[in-house]
């Protein structure tokens, strides 16, 4: 635990009420890019496009907050238990490589499909630390849409697959710039 002289309480409601915007901007970004590399370059470039930009997010998530307001390099703001929490989420979706990668070994096209559910799992303690539901829509419409879109355009999945993220990503951005920070009971 991060000693802030604050309690649980006041830490979570500090962490609610930023606007939370860098990371999914920079997911929305890199998911794009495969998207869009997708439609054109051979498969081994496809795959390591996928590998650099998916593994960049957090990177560019950590420029792009600079220009949100969010600035998650400011040394000066006050410690709070619930950016370890995330930072450990995002860890969490590194870790899932683990499972992506002997995937990707025998069958090159299942990364979309690994990366991108796995690496959507992070939503769900979202859900739970800001008591509003965009983080466990993020996760089930992003598992449910990739695993579909697997099956339904096996040709496509380097292009389906990430256009779906990228939706997916639309429209969570829009209700974090559009929810309303409350204390109490998670929304659903």
């Amino acid at each position: 635990m991060i000693p802030t002289g604050r309690s649980l309480e006041e830490q979570k409601e500090e962490f609610k009420s930023r606007k939370l915007l860098a990371t999914p901007i920079a997911g929305l970004i890199a998911w794009l890019i495969v998207g869009i590399g997708g439609t054109f370059l051979p498969a081994t470039a496809k795959v390591w496009l996928l590998f650099i930009a998916t593994g960049s997010i957090a990177y560019l998530g950590m420029f792009i907050s600079r220009f949100t307001g969010e600035n998650f390099l400011d040394k000066s703001r006050p410690k709070n238990t619930f950016d370890a929490l995330f930072f450990f989420t995002v860890g969490q979706a590194v870790l899932v490589y683990s499972i992506a990668i002997p995937f990707f070994l025998v069958d090159y096209s299942s990364l979309p499909l690994t990366v991108g559910i796995l690496t959507g799992l992070m939503w769900l303690p979202l859900t739970w630390i800001i008591d509003h539901w965009v983080g466990v829509f993020h996760a089930l419409a992003r598992t449910v849409l990739v695993l579909i879109l697997w099956y339904l355009w096996p040709q496509q999945r380097f292009t389906a697959i990430p256009f779906a993220i990228v939706l997916i990503y639309l429209v969570t951005i829009a209700v974090l710039m559009n929810r309303r920070v409350k204390s109490g009971p998670m929304r659903m």
